[in-house]
């Protein structure tokens, strides 16, 4: 099954472990070692991450390393684009709002 980025980052768990391997790769060991959780919950927690794309794992010698491949991210940043752009340009109409409505206040107070 392909999971996709958004079911990734809905927990905050998985959330941490991309955190962790942002700027270095770790093994899986070495992930593990950073939760309370037990190692099988951790290694559920990658194998979802790898299935959408979020991270890569790399066999070297008898270690399996990890490391994080972000680019998936964009789908969330172009998903919340939109919303970012619908509320900036509600906020710049209710300050222009706003603004008139003050002037317009400003000047019957000086009448």
């Amino acid at each position: 099954m392909r999971r996709d980025v958004f079911q990734a980052i809905a927990d905050p768990t998985r959330r941490e472990i991309i955190n962790l391997l942002a700027n270095r790769q770790m093994n899986l060991n070495a992930v593990a070692d950073n939760f309370d959780i037990s190692r099988p919950a951790v290694s559920k927690h990658i194998k979802i991450l790898t299935e959408c794309g979020l991270l890569i794992i790399k066999q070297q010698g008898r270690e399996r390393y990890c490391h994080a491949d972000l680019k998936q991210l964009k789908q969330v940043t172009d998903w919340a684009e939109q919303y970012r752009r619908f509320w900036t340009q509600k906020l710049d109409a209710l300050d222009a709002f706003l603004t008139e409505h003050n002037t317009d206040n400003h000047k019957n107070n000086k009448l």
